[in-house]
């Protein structure tokens, strides 16, 4: 992706080694056990919500799609989520195990480039559209939300509509301040602070 290739070639030309690499992830069971842990929390958030309010909470308090991420994480068992958080587990040891290698993985922020207001909305016919749909826009982060990770996401890249294209940064786990030293580093040699796309809010 032309977004990556951009950023490498400004990281390699500011000193630092780069090189084609990425951690082994089982995307496979990764989706799943992520599915599993989003609804149940949902759905615990929910509930804690009505404690604290004391009254019961009703479909009509909620986004579609909060309320439909709920329901389905009332349908799973226990079981279900220990072995979501099992994958959990083993994908942050792999990620870990990668990080020993390297100081910083680069990727795409995201799957493809901004979308208009309203793509993430969830019909009454269709309550997780949003989410099916946010899959496929953010393919690169999730993995760092299980793992620890810190990352972060810099506009190194801007398309032809004039729209900022992040570059997403992961560190090893509790390293951030490498992320502040690179992203202090690239601000530097590429600023962004005063770049506008052609319509937007301050």
């Amino acid at each position: 992706m032309a977004v990556v290739r951009d950023a490498a070639k400004l990281c390699a030309g500011l000193g630092h080694e780069v090189e084609e690499a990425a951690p082994a992830i089982n995307g496979d069971l990764l989706t799943p056990a992520f599915t599993t842990l989003w609804s149940v929390s949902t759905a615990a958030q929910i509930d804690a919500a009505a404690l604290f309010a004391g009254r019961p909470a009703t479909e009509d308090q909620f986004e579609t799609l909060t309320w439909a991420l709920a329901q389905r994480g009332r349908g799973y068992a226990g079981p279900a989520v220990l072995f979501a958080l099992g994958v959990f587990q083993i994908i942050a040891r792999g990620v870990a195990g990668f990080f020993q290698t390297y100081d910083v993985l680069l990727t795409p922020t995201l799957g493809e480039p901004p979308v208009p207001l309203g793509t993430f909305d969830s019909p009454p016919d269709d309550p997780l559209h949003g989410y099916d749909r946010a899959g496929d826009f953010v393919p690169y982060t999730p993995v760092y939300n299980v793992s620890g990770q810190p990352a972060m996401s810099v506009p190194l890249y801007w398309n032809e509509q004039g729209l900022p294209i992040g570059t997403h940064f992961v560190g090893r786990f509790g390293d951030e301040a490498t992320l502040f030293r690179l992203a202090a580093q690239l601000e530097q040699a590429r600023p962004w602070a005063q770049r506008r796309p052609p319509v937007f809010a301050s």
